[in-house]
């Protein structure tokens, strides 16, 4: 008998970090130690990458073009190594499919993206296979063909393999008949892909794209019947709090590289630790090369000196779109300068309001606030209760839309489809039933006994007809004196400081909710003479019906409202 076949021994794909927090302060790689790739594919790609020509790069002093092996850093020869060394000839299946980079603006992306695509058509086997570079618009996309274009023509023998089709956005392989192409998500319809190897450009612009999630459903859709096939996403932070698929694809990398998950999915996120980006020590210039890979090469230290003293002197707002673009920074509440005071404080409260359940079990009375309500609109109810004993504000709100606004509002669809998710808002199909569902929730309060004696619900005094007929009618039963009408504008001045005030000194305990972090978000104050106002017309498309709502809830709490219900029956005066 011959001896045994000895084979090696099954290699281990996890891609967890656990350590990224370290590792990204000691500037060390973000590659997992445990990955052990293919060496043969690894190197025959990583010498492919290197050779080709930057067309991006002044030449240098003989005429000589750079080398991506020249321009570019480790991190980035780490990146190729994983992409294609994770490749398993034997099998014909790369065992991490997916990757999602994660890295600010001037690192050289869209030089990097186009040449693993150009490195992809040379590496690839697969008869006349699709590589396709997907980005959000048109101009985007043209940004990365020029660039894979401009690699091309810049070497004497790809002239000779590749053919360009200038006028088509293409590139053909000539030998194999696969083909670079771009994709517009604003022009082209992304359906029935059959792309092997696919490069989504700037993930983050997807989120204003109202049906973003099923153009990403399409192109994963190929790598089904392509094993041998990968997913690049390359994209910096959003300028906006993160919404829509970017904030599902960045939450699932995060998810694999703290080992909540695992997937196929390798995540080189260039992030600074959640400490440093929540308070304002990510301004300091110790920090920037931990972020910005490409720090002292196509990062310029002085550009960035420059512009961080630049923003600072403009205001939050510039500093916010700075703190994202540059040092990937998460744009939360607290950055923009005409933001509500309440802002700041919003999101740092440690106890929350775990349901409605829970405020009308904690609470000696209650009242309502409503806002909004038209097609365009959110319609929005905060419930606000006092606490026994405390006196503390106890809040809980939900939202309803209808269904025309995802299309009318396209730019805040994909945020509106989260909280759907996070059950927080309904989105309704016919004009009625958000408010008969609003009425449900106000008629349940009222059973319970807690509704405020006297007037209970207050309601923007514009637009209340529809909400005042649900709640008197026959079968509500719910007298018209208890509903009042709050007018806006600088007359909610004092609800608005009221509620600064309570959320600062913790004293309004809130659900926590996205959606109302959303809202909070959004909302622009405006100084007129002595009073604050908070309205919709400032804050554009953006919506703040619940927290108006909020305000209208204050604008009662503050009167020191009694339940409707005997003193007897409250179960300490019975003790």
């Amino acid at each position: 008998m011959g001896m045994p076949v000895r084979r090696p021994a099954p290699r281990d794909w996890r891609t967890a970090l656990p350590d990224w927090e370290s590792r990204i302060l000691e500037r060390k790689s973000l590659i997992p130690p445990n990955l052990v790739f293919f060496d043969e594919q690894a190197e025959k790609a990583l010498r492919i990458f290197k050779r080709l020509k930057v067309p991006d790069i002044e030449p240098h002093e003989n005429g000589e073009y750079w080398t991506h092996g020249e321009a570019c850093d480790e991190w980035v020869f780490d990146l190729v190594r994983a992409v294609f060394g994770s490749y398993d000839v034997a099998i014909k299946r790369r065992m991490i499919q997916e990757f999602f980079l994660l890295v600010p603006k001037k690192n050289g992306k869209s030089s990097v993206a186009a040449a693993i695509m150009v490195t992809a058509a040379i590496m690839n086997r697969r008869p006349e296979a699709e590589l396709l570079l997907i980005a959000p618009t048109k101009k985007i996309a043209d940004i990365a063909f020029k660039q894979a274009h401009g690699i091309i023509k810049l070497d004497a023998e790809l002239k000779k393999l590749f053919h360009p089709q200038v006028h088509q956005r293409t590139l053909t392989h000539r030998r194999t008949g696969a083909v670079i192409m771009i994709k517009a998500a604003d022009k082209d319809v992304i359906t029935g892909s059959k792309a092997t190897f696919i490069l989504v450009d700037e993930t983050h612009e997807f989120a204003a794209k109202a049906k973003a999630a099923d153009i990403f459903t399409e192109i994963r859709g190929s790598l089904a019947s392509r094993p041998d096939g990968f997913m690049i996403q390359i994209t910096t932070q959003s300028k906006d709090p993160p919404a829509g698929v970017f904030k599902d694809e960045l939450q699932t990398a995060r998810d694999v590289r703290d080992g909540k998950i695992i997937l196929p999915l390798l995540p080189i996120l260039f992030e600074l630790p959640y400490r440093i980006q929540d308070s304002e020590d990510w301004q300091k210039p110790e920090y920037w090369p931990l972020v910005n890979p490409n720090f002292g090469r196509s990062v310029d230290p002085v550009f960035l000196d420059t512009q961080m003293r630049k923003a600072k002197r403009i205001g939050a707002a510039a500093v916010a779109l700075l703190a994202s673009q540059h040092f990937n920074v998460e744009v939360g509440l607290r950055l923009r300068q005409d933001r509500w005071a309440g802002a700041d404080f919003w999101m740092k409260r440690p106890e929350r309001v775990a349901s409605l359940d829970d405020l009308l079990k904690r609470s000696e009375v209650v009242v309502v606030g409503i806002d909004g309500g038209g097609l365009d609109d959110l319609l929005g109810l905060a419930v606000l209760g006092r606490e026994r004993k405390t006196g503390k504000w106890l809040l809980w709100c939900r939202a309803w839309a209808h269904k025309i606004v995802l299309d009318r509002r396209q730019e805040v669809a994909s945020k509106l489809r989260d909280f759907e998710k996070e059950g927080t808002l309904t989105i309704v199909e016919t004009p009625g039933d958000d408010v008969s569902a609003l009425a449900d929730i106000v008629m349940r309060i009222e059973e319970e006994g807690l509704l405020a004696e006297g007037p209970a619900i207050a309601v923007d005094a514009a637009g209340i007809g529809a909400i005042v007929d649900e709640l008197t009618c026959e079968d509500r039963g719910l007298e018209k004196d208890r509903i009042v009408g709050i007018a806006q504008g600088w007359k909610l001045n004092g609800a608005i400081k009221d509620t600064e005030r309570k959320v600062a000194g913790g004293e309004l305990i809130h659900d926590g909710s996205e959606l109302m972090a959303w809202c909070v978000g959004n909302a622009k104050a405006e100084q007129r003479g002595n009073a604050v106002t908070i309205n919709k017309q400032a804050s554009g498309t953006a919506k703040i019906d619940p927290l108006m709502a909020v305000f209208d809830a204050v604008s009662l709490m503050t009167t020191n409202p009694e339940a409707a219900g005997s003193a007897y029956e409250d179960e300490d005066v019975l003790v």
